[in-house]
Order: C-alpha cells, then structure tokens, then sequence
C-alpha cells in the first residue's frame, strides 16, 4: 500500500477524498494536513499533521517522517474568495504546487495529484462543448494560477519525469460539506435553502448554465486517474472532466419535485461575471478514452441523493 498525504485535507474535496482513499488504502496509509486542526470525524479518526502549503520545509519534513509516496494538493483559494485577496491566492496556490513538484523533481515523492479547473477557461473559450485543446484566456486570479500551474505541471513532467496527474473539475456539489467559496457554490447551498427555509435567492441569473458534478463522481474520478497506469496518462497538464451541465432555474426546478412549494429569486453578484466566463459544457472525450471515466449522477439522481441526505442529517 501507497504511504499517501493529503494536504487541504479539510477543504470542500480534501475532506470527501481522506475518507475514499482510507477506505481503499487503510486510515494509517493516509495522512491528512491542514493548515488548522479541525474537531471534525475525518481529523480524528487518522492520521493529521498541522502544516503551511506555503512552508516547504514543513512539507518534506512530513513526506520524510511518514514515507509519503503519493501527494494530493488540495490547498487552494477558490474564484470568488482570490478575487479578494489577489496576491495571497496567487501565493498559495502557485508556490504550494512549486513545493510538491520539486519533492517530485528531488525524486522523494513517486507521485502527484493536483486539481484544476473550468476556471483556466475565458471568455474567448468556446462554451459549449468546450474541447480539450483549446483558447485558454482565464480573466480571473483563481483561473490565471490554475492555467500556470497546469503548464508547469506539464513542464515538470517533460524536464524532470515527475509523474503529476491533473483534472479540470467543473462545479462540484456535496452534501457533506459546506460551500468553499468558489462561483459554482450556488447549486451546493440551494439544496440547504430549500430544506430549511423553502427558498433561495440566487447570486447567478436564471439561464447561467455551467458544468457540473456530483461529488462522488469528482472523488471516484481523483481515485480512477492515480490508479490508472502510467502509460494511460496520455495529458500531463490537465484532463477535462464532464458529467452534466444546468442552470439555476433547472436544478430549482428539479427540487420541485421532491419540495412542491419551493421559491428560487435572482440577484446576480460579482460572481455573474466570473460564470459567464466560464463554459456552459465540456467535452471529455480524451479523459474517457484514455483512462476510463465515466460519470454516475445526473442531475435528477444528484438532487434526490442530495435531499435525502440532508434530510437525514437534519433529524
């Protein structure tokens, strides 16, 4: 078994992915980080190391102690939060890739995993259907850093045989956990709304349709593209990733079925303007032909899993 460490392990995705890859690997095989300890099941219940991104010797300290063969790095400041803070999304999400890919290059780590984004795309992206290879123009921080991380990841891979795996994650939807601060929020806390007040106001207009994702899909995904062998990996930037595209009139619409009396109002933000440079689809053909993806959830198993499992916590 792998030695494995995840940092971010407390974020949107880190915290979903511990508990995967614990049940694949064992709990004592992977070793969660985060800036802070959190009081949370998945801090207790194994292995957790306090540690910085940003602090590289903090980083191979850890991969040192532990024996760390495999690193997922999850830490990263999310489209609406770094257009806040510009210059610390930037630092953080850039220099902590710089740590784990030189571990990588000093041969003291086997392997990578690093998340990006529909953010590296722009408004002079195709939107529908948006291919693999294509004009990759981000007009946002969070965007901007993701494209750069993935050229390095593919410069890295090239240069110094580090084997880095990526995919671009579309919107991604837990029940969970909560929101993170990213543009695509709006379809996780409509599903919260609904249950506990019978209404949402929408930070995006009615027609913005984005890519989207379950997220057991995304996490099945994470596991599916390190496991697959090496010669699978045919793209060494970063993979596209689809399952299903809607707007927030459809997914409201959807709710009602299972909540007749629901109410959705729009009052678009600062957010409207990152979505609408964003794709409405994706194509992801080369991730399905070269390492075997294929998506389980659709928008109406999404919402009647997402339902049911709020309602359960809510009890």
């Amino acid at each position: 078994m792998p030695k494995i460490l995840i940092i971010g392990a407390c974020g949107q995705i880190g915290t979903e992915l511990t508990q995967k890859l614990r049940s694949i690997y064992g709990t004592d095989n992977v070793i969660a980080s985060d800036i802070r300890k959190l009081n949370t099941e998945m801090v207790n219940s194994g292995p957790f190391e306090v540690v910085n991104a940003l602090d590289f010797n903090q980083i191979e300290h850890l991969v040192e102690k532990h024996h760390i063969e495999e690193v997922y790095l999850m830490a990263a400041l999310l489209s609406a939060t770094a257009e806040k803070n510009p210059a610390f999304a930037w630092d953080l999400n850039m220099n902590s890739l710089f740590h784990v890919l030189n571990l990588g290059k000093a041969k003291k780590i086997k392997k990578i995993f690093w998340p990006s984004s529909i953010a590296v795309f722009g408004p002079t992206t195709p939107k529908e259907n948006t291919p693999q290879y294509t004009i990759m123009e981000p007009s946002t921080v969070y965007g901007i850093s993701k494209q750069s991380g993935e050229r390095w990841c593919e410069y890295y891979h090239h240069i110094y045989g580090v084997d880095v795996r990526s995919i671009r994650y579309p919107g991604l939807i837990s029940w969970s956990t909560p929101p993170g601060g990213g543009t695509t929020d709006y379809a996780v806390d409509i599903y919260h709304k609904a249950l506990s007040q019978g209404k949402y106001e929408c930070f995006l207009s009615a027609g913005t349709r984005m890519p989207m994702m379950y997220m057991d899909d995304a996490i099945n995904a994470t596991v599916k593209i390190m496991q697959a062998p090496v010669e699978q990996i045919k793209i060494h930037s970063s993979y596209n990733l689809a399952a299903m595209s809607f707007t927030p009139t459809e997914i409201a619409a959807e709710i009602k079925k299972h909540i007749p009396g629901f109410e959705i109002t729009y009052a678009p933000d600062f957010r409207q303007k990152i979505a609408d440079s964003w794709p409405a689809s994706i194509d992801d053909q080369e991730a399905r032909r070269d390492w075997g993806w294929t998506h389980q959830y659709d928008l109406e198993t999404m919402t009647a899993d997402m339902l049911e499992h709020l309602a359960d916590e809510a009890k």
